[in-house]
């Protein structure tokens, strides 16, 4: 894809898609957000979503949605399932509709971990932040950071509407792995730890 024609997909037609996508997107999964809503409410007595500062395009930081997965410090049960399900980051439907977000693109990382990105890996700032992207269909929480990296300044490098078809037609199967959500065996530290060792 020519320069010119990426940089239109990227600015004006990808956006456009991820809202509209993303306004229906809530509609038909509305049921299932009431549902564990009101489960959560109960449960975490009265907390159901868990906010963060990440950092997106331009590195312009932004607070992320998502389900509250842990109580006391822990993974509930039901936060166990959200995550396996992958279900815990439905509420990232509000960031793209808010255009802090796309459906697919480098995941956003903590605010903290800007100061240890080489120049390259700044590229992954050059793009909306996904709620999946390349890292996720190649391995997803089981890959390192160096790969993850890679993987996505390669989104960003290629960045086309058929990719972004063919990352979420490889996620949509991936969410009947649900093993490879497991989060238990992640064991690659963070981007920090990686960052020092290099």
């Amino acid at each position: 894809m020519k320069a010119g024609v990426k940089k239109k997909y990227a600015s004006v037609v990808k956006p456009f898609c991820d809202k509209t996508a993303a306004f229906f997107l809530i509609i038909l999964c509305l049921p299932i957000f009431l549902f564990f809503m009101l489960l959560l409410l109960i449960l975490n007595r009265g907390d159901v979503f868990f906010q963060q500062r990440r950092a997106g395009k331009d590195q312009k930081i932004f607070s992320i949605l998502k389900f509250k997965t842990m109580h006391n410090h822990e993974v509930s049960k039901v936060g166990i399932l959200l995550r396996r399900l992958s279900l815990d980051e439905l509420p990232q439907l509000v960031n793209v509709l808010r255009g802090e977000m796309s459906l697919v693109g480098p995941r956003p990382l903590l605010v903290e971990y800007l100061e240890y990105y080489t120049k390259e890996e700044k590229g992954r700032h050059t793009v909306l932040p996904g709620i999946t992207g390349l890292a996720q269909v190649n391995g997803r929480n089981k890959s390192d950071w160096k790969n993850r990296m890679e993987n996505d300044l390669v989104y960003v490098d290629k960045i086309s509407f058929l990719l972004d078809c063919k990352i979420l037609m490889m996620t949509v199967l991936q969410l009947f792995k649900v093993r490879q959500a497991d989060f238990s065996n992640q064991s690659h530290g963070t981007f920090i730890d990686y960052a020092n060792k290099r």
